[in-house]
């Protein structure tokens, strides 16, 4: 084996950790209820709204990735009046949330990546019916 043949290794291993990186939780629950209680952060339910009907998490902003990716009709007033905030976004696996978030901090937001509707249900926070958007 020569070093030649480390490289597809090498470049293997490399988009492991960058997808490790974009799709991992950035948050824990006790941290983000205190962010939001100080008014520092919010919670952004990415989903779109045929997936509300089971629940969103208590608090969460209702804000579908098809409107961030599209006209932003509501994304745009929420951001103009959040710019300030960190942006907390969960969706049903953590994908669409971390692609959110990494969009927004290209665009100059601070956004992460707050893992999963069930995960945040299972660590204890509260599950309200969805509120219109």
């Amino acid at each position: 084996m020569n070093w030649t043949d480390l490289i597809p290794v090498a470049a293997g291993l490399y988009l492991l950790f960058r997808l490790w990186r974009f799709f991992r939780p950035a948050l824990n629950p006790v941290e983000a209820k205190a962010a939001i209680m100080l008014g520092q952060a919010v919670m952004i339910d990415v989903r779109e709204p045929a997936e509300w009907a089971g629940g969103v998490l208590d608090q969460a902003a209702l804000l579908p990735l098809s409107d961030l990716q599209g006209e932003r009709r509501l994304w745009g007033p929420f951001l103009a009046s959040n710019r300030d905030r960190r942006l907390m976004l969960y969706c049903l696996s953590g994908a669409r949330s971390g692609a959110a978030a990494a969009r927004l901090r290209r665009e100059g937001y601070h956004a992460v990546n707050a893992g999963t509707f069930h995960g945040w249900r299972r660590a204890g926070w509260s599950v309200a019916p969805p509120a219109r958007p």
